[in-house]
Order: C-alpha cells, then sequence, then structure tokens
C-alpha cells in the first residue's frame, strides 16, 4: 500500500507509542521482503525511515535513495508513506521524481501497460444469462427468498405507488459450493437482465484509491445497463469490519468499501440495479454493509439435506451413463455435508474413472464407492501389511462396526473397509439415518458415539492384551475427547451447569475430571459390550481379512440371527 502526505498531514503514531530502534539498512530490506513489516514511513529529507514491525516493534534506519530501495517498497504488502515535513528549499523535487521512478519501474515490470490508477476498469458482463431457477437445485428457501426481486426486475410498474421499497441489495451466506453464484445467475436469467460480476478481491490493490474508483466503475457501468444485477463475490475482501485504531493499514479497504456504500446510498427510487454479495463469513462484514437500505436481505445458502442432494445429482447425472443397478438415492444418502459443487465433482470423477477403467464411459457402483472414499479418505495406499498387521486392523475397524451396529439411536453403518487409504489402514463408514441429518442430537446418539470412537481400541485390548495395544486409535482417542468435551461444555450434558464463557482455575478442572470420568465410564461399557458379543467380533473380523470391504447389511444381517429383536435397518 502506497501513500504520501505533506507537512499537514497528522504524522502516523509509530514515535508515539514506542521509541524507535536503529537498525541497519540490510536488516530493514531483508525484514520488509521477508514481509514482517506492516507499516514504513519513509523521510527523505532526513535521509530515514520509520517502520512498525508485525510483532508491534518500532525501528528507525537510515535509507540509501535510490531505485533498488523504491523497487523493495513497492513491493511491500505493509503500508509505505512519504512524510515530507521538514523540507528543506529543494525538497519539492523528490516527489515528481520518486513517481517517474516509481511509473518507470511499474511499466517495466507489466511490459508498458499504465498503473492501475490510470488504466479502464473492465468488468465481466452478461448481456444475456441462460441459468434460471430450474437449474438450481437442493436450496428451495433461497431461492424462495429471491422470487421477489425477480418479479420486481421484470414488472417494476406493480410496485409504483405502493409505497413499497424494494431490496437495494442481498447478501447470500454459506459454504463454499453451495451455489451462491448460480444462485445469482439465475436471478439475471429470470429477470432478463444484464449479470455485471467481480471479485471483492479484484477492488484491492497496493496503490492507495484504485478500489474506491473501481467503485465507481463498476456503479457506472450499472447505471448505464439498468435494470441489471450486480454480483460480488467474496466480499469480504474488503466488506471486513472497519478498525477503529489508529494505524492506517486499511485505508484502501476502507476507502473501497465507503465508496461501495456511498454507491448503493445514491440509488434513486426509481433505479433499477440490484446488488448481490456472496461470502462464507458474514460474521465479520462491516454492521454498515447489513443495515436496511443497503443489504436489505441476508440469506442463508445450507448445504442441501438428501432429497436436495437427490435433486443436484440428477441434474448432473443427466449427460451421464449409469448401470442398472446404480440408485441415485442411496448415493444421495451416503453424501451428507457434500455440497453442490461437490456432488458435481463426484460425479465427473466417477465419469473420468468409468473412461479409465475401460468401462466405455459407464458408472458402476464400484466406481462411485471407489471415488467416493478417495474423495472422503484418500486415494488408496500402496503399503502392503504383513499378515499379523492386517488381522489387527480388521480387528480395530470390526469394533467400530460391532459396537455402531449395537448401539441404540446412531447412525446406521454403511461399510467397512481395510483397504489403506490416505493416513488410514481401514475404515468404517456411517451414514445417518434420514430423521437424524438435522442436526438435533440426543444425549444417548453422543453417548453411543463416544463408544463407537473408543471401539477399536477396546477390540486390540481384548485380543491382544493391555500391553500389546497400538497407536492406531490416536485419532479416535481425539474424537472422542473433543465429543465428551463438548457434551460436558456445549450441549449441557455434563453434571453441573457453569458459565464456560468466565471458567476458573477451579471450574476447568471439574470440567477436566468430569471429561476424564465420562471417557473411561464409555471405554469400560465398550469393553463390556464386545466381550459380550465376541463372537460377532470375530466373524466380522475374518470377514474383512477374507473380502477386505464388506457392506453394513451384511453385519446387521449376522446379529440379527442372534438376537430376537428385529432391530436391522431396512434401507441401506
Amino acid at each position: 500500500m502506497l501513500s504520501v502526505f505533506s507537512k499537514t498531514a497528522p504524522p502516523v503514531k509509530v514515535g508515539t507509542v514506542k521509541q524507535p530502534r536503529h537498525v541497519a539498512y540490510s536488516q530493514f530490506i531483508k525484514k520488509i521482503k521477508e514481509k514482517k513489516i506492516e507499516q514504513v514511513v519513509v523521510q527523505p529529507n532526513q535521509n530515514r525511515a520509520i517502520f512498525v514491525e508485525d510483532d508491534g516493534g518500532v525501528g528507525e534506519v537510515s535509507i540509501i535513495q535510490n531505485q533498488e530501495l523504491w523497487k523493495v517498497l513497492s513491493h511491500s504488502e505493509g503500508d509505505v508513506s512519504i512524510d515530507m515535513s521538514s523540507t528543506p528549499d529543494y525538497s519539492f523535487l523528490f516527489l515528481p521524481i520518486f513517481l517517474y521512478l516509481l511509473f518507470r519501474f511499474y511499466l517495466g515490470q507489466v511490459g508498458g501497460q499504465m498503473p492501475p490508477m490510470f488504466q479502464p476498469t473492465e468488468f465481466d458482463m452478461d448481456v444475456q444469462i441462460d441459468t434460471r431457477f430450474s437449474d438450481v437445485e437442493g436450496i428451495d428457501n433461497a431461492k424462495q427468498e429471491l422470487e421477489e426481486i425477480v418479479d420486481f426486475l421484470k414488472n417494476p410498474e406493480k410496485y409504483k405507488g405502493t409505497g413499497a421499497r424494494i431490496p437495494k441489495g442481498a447478501i447470500l451466506s454459506g459454504l463454499p459450493g453451495t451455489g451462491k453464484t448460480l444462485l445469482a445467475r439465475a436471478i439475471a436469467g429470470e429477470s432478463s437482465v444484464p449479470f455485471i460480476n467481480c471479485s471483492g478481491s479484484s477492488f484491492v490493490e497496493m496503490f492507495v484509491g484504485v478500489g474506491a474508483k473501481r467503485a465507481r466503475d463498476l456503479f457506472e457501468l450499472a447505471r448505464k445497463n439498468q435494470p441489471c444485477i450486480v454480483f460480488i463475490d467474496e466480499i469480504d475482501a474488503i466488506g471486513k469490519k472497519r478498525s477503529a485504531n489508529g494505524m492506517a493499514s486499511n485505508d484502501e479497504r476502507e476507502q473501497t468499501i465507503n465508496q461501495l456504500l456511498t454507491e448503493m446510498d445514491g440509488f434513486d427510487k426509481e433505479s433499477q440495479i440490484i446488488v448481490i454479495a456472496a461470502t462464507n463469513r458474514l460474521d465479520i462484514l462491516d454492521e454498515a454493509l447489513l443495515r436496511p437500505g443497503r443489504f436489505d436481505r441476508k440469506i442463508q445458502v445450507s448445504l442441501p439435506n438428501v432429497d436436495g442432494r437427490e435433486r443436484i445429482l440428477k441434474v448432473h447425472a443427466n449427460d451421464k451413463k449409469f448401470d442398472e443397478d446404480v440408485s441415485i438415492r442411496k448415493l444421495a444418502k451416503q453424501t451428507i455435508g457434500f455440497s453442490g459443487a461437490d456432488l458435481a465433482n463426484l460425479l465427473n470423477e466417477c465419469a473420468i474413472q468409468a473412461v479409465r477403467d475401460g468401462f466405455n464411459g459407464i458408472i458402476n457402483n464400484r466406481i462411485i464407492e471407489d471415488v467416493y472414499q478417495k474423495i472422503v479418505v484418500g486415494s488408496k495406499g500402496s503399503t502392503k501389511f504383513s499378515d499379523k498387521k492386517k488381522e489387527l486392523i480388521a480387528y480395530h475397524e470390526a469394533g467400530h462396526a460391532l459396537v455402531g451396529a449395537l448401539m441404540p439411536n446412531y447412525d446406521i453403518v454403511r461399510k467397512i473397509s481395510i483397504i489403506p487409504r490416505g493416513d488410514a489402514g481401514g475404515i468404517t463408514f456411517f451414514q445417518p439415518s434420514d430423521d437424524d441429518e438435522n442436526g438435533l442430537k440426543s444425549k444417548s446418539y453422543y453417548m453411543s458415539e463416544l463408544k463407537v470412537a473408543l471401539a477399536g481400541r477396546a477390540a486390540e485390548e481384548i485380543v491382544y492384551g493391555a500391553d500389546e495395544i497400538t497407536t492406531g486409535a490416536s485419532g479416535d482417542y481425539n474424537q472422542a475427547y473433543q465429543v465428551a468435551r463438548n457434551m460436558v461444555t456445549t450441549f449441557g450434558f455434563g453434571k453441573n451447569n457453569y458459565d464456560y464463557t468466565r471458567m476458573s482455575e477451579t471450574t476447568q478442572r471439574c470440567v477436566d475430571e468430569e471429561i476424564d470420568e465420562l471417557i473411561k465410564k464409555s471405554y469400560q461399557e465398550t469393553i463390556e459390550i464386545i466381550k459380550e458379543h465376541r463372537a460377532h467380533l470375530e466373524f466380522t473380523k475374518n470377514k474383512l481379512i477374507e473380502e477386505e470391504i464388506i457392506e453394513g447389511e451384511w453385519l446387521y444381517k449376522e446379529i440379527c440371527r442372534y438376537k430376537q429383536e428385529g432391530f436391522c435397518p431396512t434401507t441401506f
């Protein structure tokens, strides 16, 4: 960031906090190149510079005023300012010379192009968008909230004289890949209006004032093409909450957001410009952006549920070939937590593998499962395990699967594998029921999750003894302790009601003791469950060694042979 201030400009608050320490010129240059300096104030008339490091330290350095210095400063990610105070008779020559050298350096770096402040700003504008709401699946609630905007752009006369104020903008918030950009394009397509697309990061430059200029250019283009949709992706790049401290480290970003707010405030009642922004960090946006009259509507674009995933998969499956026994519904059930982009990528990878494996592009269940595991866990490892280690891994995964299948009110065991993938020697896949996907979990569910997480270690101890347990359960224990801590502190499932925002050392010790007690109790109960069903553990281990991958349905059927009550799930 580069700026210049004169005698009348207020000094930067670097000398008022700490006494600067003198450093060598070579150390100063090294710190800039290592991006350890947040702010530099160059005082050319005194041949020195004052700087602030990223740890808050303040220093000064005697500078050598040459082109190499300005070249290093122009590449700095911190703020660089020029202090022209105490100017001698010929100091007025410094600024033109500096700007000339900077201009020549910039032209040499970018092949003769003009600096950003002099370049005309170009934005992507599509006059005609083919995307429609029918192309957007799995986010019905968000679509319904945006239908009024479409109606306003298509039928503006309907709202004239009614006293209704159409929203100037809307913020779409949600995880990456949930369809925010696609939804914005669909609004433009349904309304048959131009779509102007830009990214928040495109407004940020090292030169002060460039971002504000680009904001003015953006809305000038919008006014010339209204009615239209202006879409700003990743608005958090410029829309973060503004700082209240005295440092000028965010001058460029703050000027940009101020200009954006000014442009939106300048819309008149007849304006037909709708600004739609997207972010996955709504919590860090400046309050001024979110107040009524600017981005009036805040719309959450959530991950799709099982029905939404099924519709999304069907959209992306239209141009692909599938084996007869492939079930899109079954695939939708197992892809919990996948966004629309994740689902599109899953089917695309399946199509690629179907060609690579010589199936003429026809996707079968084996390919789907292989790609799914590669995305979730990692690629197949090349490690060849000895028979002894393979048996240990089989016992470990059989423990997870067996306890998971026996636990009431817990997820369904979908598949068990001892094929190494990524860092895992084996893995057991669980699938929540449709009712459990809403995120509301009971205390009994988390108690079951604790036992399932500890079951691999418990199986190792039962079979090999306490002295022969392995490090294979380290990740399981991390998961178990996190679940137990959430139960005690976050979910209110502990013995006591603590104010966890202000825990004393005594309270923290009580919390730790309660977590340890919960883990020990769950582990002991898991040991007893596996001992009681040792026969199930053995035949599951044998099946895994023989086939390496087994379906959860097989395990439930085997368990049901020994139990009178039929608790086996009907769908997998």
